[in-house]
């Protein structure tokens, strides 16, 4: 699934972009600023964590699960995390790279919301895409 535009350095300006988006946002800084103590450390174990899962790095050594679940977490975290992740990838890479990096995003937070016991966005995958049956 991998595209030749997909480099560490690419997905270091994608993670930094993002969660720069992240800790202004109205919502999920609610959540992320007050258990991020040092931001630059967190871009670096989520860039490790972005090149483990599209690059195939194998740097990455945690359990996202495992530190998500003690947070106030709820569907609508996940919506707007896929949105500002949706448009922050459009704006920072090409296409191809783009929509490999939203499959990846949409099917680990599918993950997370399954194991975190929270319901499937009603309208959508979050990023605008309607689910048939839904």
């Amino acid at each position: 699934m991998a595209t030749p535009s997909l480099d560490a350095a690419s997905i270091a300006r994608l993670v930094d972009r993002f969660y720069d988006r992240v800790r202004a946002d109205a919502l999920l800084g609610a959540v992320f600023n007050p258990v991020v103590a040092d931001w630059d450390e967190h871009k670096r174990l989520l860039t490790s964590f972005w090149c483990s899962v599209v690059l195939r790095a194998s740097t990455y050594r945690g359990n996202p699960m495992a530190r998500h679940q003690p947070h106030a977490i709820e569907a609508a975290h996940f919506e707007r995390w896929l949105q500002l992740w949706g448009e922050t990838v459009r704006e920072v890479l090409d296409a191809d790279a783009a929509t490999v990096m939203i499959e990846y995003a949409t099917r680990i937070g599918d993950g997370l919301r399954l194991g975190l016991g929270l319901p499937r966005a009603r309208h959508g995958r979050g990023l605008g895409i309607p689910v048939v049956g839904s």
